[in-house]
């Protein structure tokens, strides 16, 4: 860890503690390890899950050991989340990605299924209640675990709706992804505001929805000026599909806090940062179902193409994988979040485009350059035909919706911190999938070879 550091204006860097709530996610774990590597700032680190920070966390001998406290808590309904607030200098409000209900609800009446069964099959092989002591203790004690079970399911069925940050849940689930973007998160914004607590939000790109070049006719020229399709912080429209188009309840749920922390900014004094991320990859990002998450569900596009080559399936193009996106790799991202944590007098009062525009590509030909390296990380040849197209409809239900490019305009965190992205598309896309390929590979054999056991 640095010392003697100094914040962009030349300033002493002071330690500070931080609430972070989300620190379990794949952002909030790399920045996790970016403040306890490079920093002497406190923690604490809040969230239902400590999975991905575990490392951070065990054993008690890490020099960091004493700089960073676990919290596992509901947001929504523990009173302990103000007074975390309140001992912080620096709140950062990630959105919660708990997307995994069904999975925890298997694994719990697994739990109950095997305790409840080895207790009865220990009682019929012993001589029943009244001759085996043992056997009605293990029975006791199987019962406490469906309790225990049961109360589990309980809470992480409410800790599910912490936020929804999946296209397909958002058309699946406008309800809950409306709760859960905004009215869950009224309450950090108003403990941070009535307590006077800096904070750092996390908000989306695609609060912008459609661009206007969209609106154009396909042949017009205008559509190839970035003024028509170049996204900027303080310019650009907010442009959402319609009422119908349930894929926008998330952006609809998502601009309407912003907009309240804006407004606590302009009548309470609320000192905020707003950062709008677009398509941050890495390690430990999303999920691959059946493995780490629900068989049933779907994650965002780079992990949904990584469990298809990981399974050696044709990646699926919704749509024909004609929108643009750009790309950038999490830590460059990181590095541009710790400036805004340490240069506050540059950072408050401001929304912040982070992304790559220089790693622009279709999503046909983000499919076609990760065919490519995966086959490189891993070894293996890639498919006689790497791709299929599927309709938006069959792939993830009515109502759903789309904008044609996402592509940030970068001038003011150019202008206020001074950053800029510096990772390629490719070498971000090795990176993350030789992770996922070390990662899950051989959990997928296994999960393909015994189907049922999975």
């Amino acid at each position: 860890m640095a010392s003697g550091r100094v914040d962009l204006d030349g300033n002493p860097i002071k330690p500070m503690t931080i609430c972070m709530i989300g620190a379990g996610g794949f952002i909030g774990s790399h920045l996790c390890e970016k403040l306890m590597a490079e920093t002497p700032h406190k923690l604490f680190a809040v969230d239902v899950y400590n999975d991905k920070i575990k490392h951070l966390l065990e054993p008690s001998s890490l020099q960091w050991a004493d700089r960073i406290q676990f919290h596992r808590l509901n947001i929504k309904n523990d009173s302990r989340l103000e007074g975390l607030i309140r001992m912080a200098d620096l709140v950062i409000f990630f959105a919660l990605i708990c997307l995994v209900s069904a999975f925890w609800l298997v694994s719990a009446f697994w739990l109950v299924s095997v305790e409840i069964g080895f207790g009865l099959s220990s009682l019929a092989s012993g001589s029943g209640f009244c001759g085996s002591f043992e056997s009605f203790s293990l029975l006791l004690s199987s019962s406490f675990s469906l309790f225990l079970a049961l109360m589990l399911l309980c809470y992480f069925a409410t800790i599910n709706l912490a936020a929804i940050c999946t296209p397909a849940d958002y058309n699946t689930r406008p309800l809950d992804t409306i709760y859960s973007n905004f009215i869950d998160a009224l309450p950090v914004v108003k403990y941070c505001s009535e307590n006077g607590k800096r904070l750092i939000h996390f908000s989306t790109c695609e609060i912008y929805g459609k661009t206007i070049g969209s609106f154009l006719p396909k042949d017009s020229p205008l559509r190839q000026d970035p003024e028509y399709y170049v996204l900027k912080e303080d310019a650009s429209p907010c442009i959402f599909g319609p009422i119908e188009k349930q894929r926008w309840s998330y952006a609809c749920a998502k601009q309407l806090i912003e907009r309240l922390i804006y407004a606590e900014g302009a009548e309470n004094g609320l000192e905020f940062t707003i950062v709008r991320p677009f398509n941050w990859i890495g390690p430990r990002m999303d999920f691959i179902p059946g493995i780490d998450g629900p068989s049933e569900g779907v994650p965002r596009v780079l992990a949904c193409f990584s469990n298809n080559l990981l399974r050696r399936e044709p990646l699926k193009l919704v749509d024909g994988g004609e929108s643009q996106r750009t790309f950038i790799y999490i830590k460059d991202a990181i590095e541009a979040v710790l400036l805004m944590i340490e240069n506050p007098a540059r950072a408050n009062g401001h929304i912040f485009n982070v992304g790559n525009p220089n790693n622009e590509v279709t999503v046909r030909q983000l499919a076609e350059m990760m065919t490519q390296v995966y086959t490189k990380v891993s070894g293996e040849p890639s498919l006689d035909s790497p791709t299929i197209d599927i309709s938006s409809k069959e792939f993830y239900g009515e109502g759903y919706d789309d904008s044609d490019k996402r592509i940030p305009d970068m001038t003011i965190i150019n202008k206020q911190l001074g950053w800029n992205p510096k990772t390629s598309l490719w070498d971000l896309l090795e990176s993350t999938l030789t992770y996922q390929h070390r990662t899950y590979a051989e959990a997928i054999k296994k999960a393909i070879s015994n189907p049922t056991a999975s």
